[in-house]
């Protein structure tokens, strides 16, 4: 690996992980980086997932206030979320890169669009707050799907908990918050250790990239005080509407 590349992958790193600490989304910046820096589709994503897995373990804590009691519900939730990313992973390990590449543009575009529309999606799940309660069934469904998702891409996964759990949570949204930082680790946590045991990881390119959002998370926290979120937000959503159409253009035109 020259040092462009790492150069590259570093600075990719340092912008996803202060875009994490101001809006989130890093992954929309970060996977395509991994892609341009000439990894392939499923190897990219997997040493991606790695890459920025310390940024949700850290957000787990962030507001320790709220940090919940694992009882029962806790607990069958978190094996639901394990169980939910390791399907995730094994299925992304299932698809030959051939067959990856041709939803890596939806991909990024369903992510940007979930981005984009997260206000409003948090305004409808607050209106929906308060009002008939899912079934226990529908929320271990919501939340297995939004778990294979995450196992399998990634991108986005904390919007799609934030609004399952906004259903489901009596009116708490630092303890959703909270919730949906942990549900978060445990899917990616083990679709990692799947793709760390079957050996898909490029580590050289994952620690550099890994390194550089460690960085730029701390430097996030200096930036959100000078640096208003929604400028970051409108950044993410025209890279992702961005990348979207060239993978488009290269994947599937």
């Amino acid at each position: 690996m020259d040092l462009f590349v790492i150069f590259l992958l570093s600075l990719a790193g340092i912008v996803g992980g202060a875009i994490n600490a101001l809006a989130g989304g890093a992954t929309l910046i970060t996977f395509p980086v991994m892609l341009a820096a000439g990894m392939p589709p499923v190897v990219a994503n997997a040493s991606n997932a790695v890459a920025i897995a310390p940024g949700h373990l850290i957000a787990v804590f962030a507001d320790r206030e709220k940090f919940p009691v694992v009882d029962w519900q806790i607990a069958a939730s978190l094996i639901v979320c394990i169980a939910g990313g390791s399907v995730g992973a094994l299925l992304l390990l299932a698809l030959p890169d051939g067959h990856f590449v041709m939803p890596v543009p939806a991909l990024i575009g369903f992510a940007t669009a979930l981005f984009a529309f997260a206000p409003h999606i948090s305004a409808w799940s607050e209106k929906r707050r308060g009002s008939a309660v899912p079934s226990k069934r529908t929320e271990v469904m919501a939340l297995a799907g939004a778990a294979v998702y995450g196992g399998f891409f990634g991108a986005g996964l904390g919007i799609i908990l934030s609004a399952v759990l906004s259903l489901v949570e009596p009116g708490d949204v630092r303890k959703v918050k909270v919730l949906k930082n942990l549900l978060a680790t445990a899917v990616s946590l083990a679709a990692i250790v799947i793709f760390i045991s079957c050996g898909i990881v490029l580590w050289q390119q994952t620690l550099a990239m890994m390194l550089g959002a460690m960085l730029g998370g701390y430097a996030g926290g200096y930036l959100v005080r000078v640096l208003p979120a929604e400028v970051v937000r409108w950044f993410v959503i025209v890279a992702g509407t961005v990348l979207t159409i060239v993978y488009a253009r290269h994947y599937w035109f």
